[in-house]
């Protein structure tokens, strides 16, 4: 009989990648419909809805990786500042980081003698990686990755932007502002889906997050175009 725990499949790995990409999407989606609905609100015909959405496409896009590029490099440097810190203490005081990771598994239950056991077989074989993953909580899986969340959340960004940009494009003047609204929310929806099954989420909490707020943005930048179309 086989082990059930050797089909596990577990997505814990994927949280750098998935966050930025569901943040890249979301917003291509929320920030470039909005712009949209609110030039078309203010009786912007299709080649102003061009400009405006191919600005907001580029522009936004450019403004999450370079956004996601310093946020993500300054986790990396907090990170690496610590794990130097941590080979120091390492180098300097042996003894004191041996008892301290002991310690740490004491306090989650084991045995002194096993927790020192353990401590001591793991400092043998890597004693960076155990301290980097039981004290600060770095793992290869979860460290920072700059340029990675950069590409993910510009090219996510992009893909996002040209679905209601697209929608706009093809939609007549009268029913734009119908069109848009009405993709993007299914567009939420589908994004919201995805990202769940990606992460191993039941849909319907993440699905209803993003409609809500996505609906929410481009109520408000409608309502912001037409008071500006009205008073021109």
């Amino acid at each position: 009989m086989s082990d059930p725990h050797s089909t596990e499949h577990h997505r814990s790995h994927r949280t750098g990648w998935l966050r930025a990409a569901v943040l890249g999407a979301n917003d291509g989606l929320v920030s470039t419909a909005s712009l949209v609905v609110g030039v078309a609100a203010a009786s912007g015909g299709s080649r102003e809805v061009l400009v405006a959405g191919v600005a907001g496409l580029v522009a936004g896009a450019m403004s999450m990786a370079a956004g996601e590029y310093v946020s993500v490099s300054s986790q990396s440097d907090t990170e690496q500042a610590d794990l130097a810190m941590e080979r120091e203490a390492l180098a300097t005081h042996p003894k004191d980081e041996l008892e301290e990771l002991a310690q740490i598994y004491v306090a989650r239950g084991v045995e002194p003698a096993t927790a020192r056991q353990v401590a001591e077989q793991l400092t043998a074989h890597d004693a960076l990686e155990a301290h980097a993953r039981e004290e600060l909580g770095i793992t290869e899986m979860t460290a920072a990755n700059p340029m990675q969340a950069a590409i993910t959340s510009a090219l996510t960004f992009a893909v996002g932007a040209a679905l209601p940009l697209g929608v706009a494009l093809a939609s007549p003047d009268e029913l734009r502002l119908v069109a848009v609204p009405g993709a993007t929310i299914l567009f939420l929806a589908i994004l919201g889906a995805l990202g769940a099954y990606a992460g191993g989420a039941p849909p319907l909490k993440p699905m209803t997050r993003v409609v809500v707020w996505g609906t929410l943005a481009m109520a408000i930048t409608a309502g912001v175009g037409v008071l500006f179309g009205v008073a021109a």
